[in-house]
């Protein structure tokens, strides 16, 4: 055996239970050829083979993000970013700037406000937006990505006037005398989407290069995405052209399963780096334009319980087509009604004899009804969570679900039923940083330590070595690929990451001082290679 590659003296964690710590690993071509004590390592280094000193360093297997919308992530990084804008004045100040050096009747795009945490919490207008950019359209995406703020431009341009019906599982916001209002929620969003322009092949490609670049920086050798063809297309482009470092997985949006059903495509279609994943369908909204779809009403909104974007007819039919076809399902559901809706229809396919070697996925499964949550293991049922969700909406949870939210990001008590989890950020919607997820998961806490105590709902915190096992081999087997992937097995892609310091030890709050020191990916460095040489 021909070793290239021997990282010693290193405090490796490989998630691999038949030998969970090592001082060293060796890595052979793309993969991990051996793992063990320093000796035993450098005992393989064949003649012009290097050798790398870790000085102590922790290292985890390579993450993988497991709920991402990367094309939308890396559009993101230059489009109009109203994350954080902690009032409407600010959030409009920053398109009025933007809307200065853009020619006129160019379309102005953006995403990331919060209407939630702007005083009054009401949600913005479309004549606000005309104040600061009358000569523009304008589409701004709500943080959670289930709302749009356009202004009065897009409105006309789109079609949309008070004669205009809200579509199935969507709603236009509209005024006491039915004018819309500027507020587009669910399906109504798609009213627009004729108008607002598909990225070019070249700027698509040239965003998910970017965010390519920023994920390996942060440790991700791996992402499951969730978007269109230009998504695709994009991460062909790369493969083609031999720069693809992250192991892709490629959700089908379910407007195209028709189309992938004619063209014979099936779940794990594909090669090392880049593969065919399932069938992305909606159930529901979402928490903060209080879209998700609710068992009871919204605390203070007694005739709200959200929206079923797909019907419980619709997504049985969903699931036989793809099932029949191949292909598994992965479902968007945030409300416990959403959930509850989803394993139905998954426990009837099961007992129709479908799809049994499919591994369904339920998106987000945000806030679970308690009788729900064995369910979840019992039908085989992956959770594909987000725990960065959890301390950023705490709030808007305890207001709008109040003691439902004993169960939402309900992690250990999925853990402890014996389901499996996979951890994802879904970026753009939140930051992709694994290390903030992780932190987020063993504390219940924000980073200023938040709400204090030992953590929102606490009995859900996971441990260490829980998350990021559900960030490597739980997100690998949500894929598929735990065969390849996920751990430091000989065998295994050798994807790694070299890290600051060990976050399975220090304090849990200082998990957030943590740095990505290293990313090897297929035994190659692709961020930190300057500083292994040190």
């Amino acid at each position: 055996m021909q070793v290239d590659l021997a990282l010693i003296n290193g405090n490796i964690h490989t998630m691999d239970a038949g030998q969970p710590r090592v001082t060293a690993v060796a890595i052979a071509g793309d993969r991990f050829a051996a793992t063990g004590s320093d000796a035993e390592i450098r005992s393989l280094l064949g003649a012009g083979g290097r050798e790398i000193d870790l000085r102590g360093a922790t290292v985890v297997p390579g993450f993988i993000d497991a709920h991402i919308h990367f094309l939308s992530y890396g559009l993101s990084l230059r489009e109009i970013d109203l994350s954080g804008a902690p009032t409407l004045s600010s959030a409009l100040e920053r398109v009025k700037a933007r809307a200065a050096g853009t020619p006129a009747g160019q379309w102005l795009m953006g995403r990331g406000w919060d209407q939630s945490i702007w005083e009054g919490g009401a949600f913005p207008s479309a004549s606000q937006l005309d104040a600061v950019a009358a000569e523009h359209p304008v589409y701004l995406a709500r943080k959670c990505g289930h709302a749009a703020w356009v202004n009065g431009q897009a409105l006309e341009m789109v079609g949309i006037t008070a004669q205009t019906e809200d579509p199935d599982g969507g709603e236009i916001v509209r005024d006491g005398e039915g004018r819309p209002t500027g507020i587009l929620l669910e399906r109504a969003m798609e009213l627009a989407f004729p108008c607002v322009a598909e990225p070019a092949e070249e700027e698509a490609l040239s965003a998910v290069r970017e965010a390519q670049k920023v994920a390996n920086r942060m440790g991700i050798v791996g992402v499951h995405t969730k978007e269109a063809a230009a998504s695709l297309r994009a991460f062909q482009q790369l493969r083609a052209q031999d720069e693809l470092t992250l192991r892709t997985l490629a959700q089908i949006p379910v407007a195209e399963l028709d189309s992938a059903i004619r063209l014979g495509l099936r779940t794990g279609l594909g090669d090392e780096y880049l593969r065919i994943g399932g069938v992305k369908v909606f159930s529901d909204g979402a928490l903060g334009p209080r879209t998700a779809w609710m068992l009871v009403p919204y605390e203070g909104e007694p005739d709200n319980l959200g929206i079923a974007v797909t019907g419980a007819e619709e997504m049985a039919d969903i699931i036989a087509r793809a099932t029949d076809a191949g292909l598994a399902v992965v479902t968007h559901a945030i409300g416990d009604r959403a959930n509850r809706m989803v394993l139905d229809a998954l426990e009837e396919s099961r007992r129709a004899g479908r799809g049994l070697d499919l591994r369904h996925r339920i998106e987000h499964a945000q806030v679970l009804h308690p009788d729900d949550i064995a369910r979840f293991a019992e039908l085989n049922v992956i959770a594909s969570v987000q725990p960065i969700h959890a301390t950023q909406d705490m709030r808007l949870a305890d207001r709008y679900w109040g003691e439902r939210s004993r169960y939402a990001y309900a992690f250990r008590s999925l853990w402890d039923s014996g389901a499996r989890l996979a951890f994802g950020s879904d970026a753009p919607v939140e930051t992709p940083d694994v290390i903030q997820g992780i932190h987020a998961a063993v504390t219940r806490m924000r980073a200023d330590g938040s709400p204090g105590g030992d953590g929102w709902y606490p009995e859900e915190r996971l441990t260490v070595e829980e998350a990021v096992w559900a960030y490597t081999v739980g997100a690998a087997y949500a894929g598929g690929t735990e065969d390849s992937q996920g751990s430091i097995t000989p065998g295994k892609f050798a994807d790694l990451v070299v890290l600051s310091q060990d976050i399975f030890t220090v304090h849990p709050m200082a998990i957030l001082e943590t740095e990505v020191e290293a990313t090897v990916f297929g035994g190659a460095f692709v961020w930190g290679a300057s500083q292994m040489k040190k």
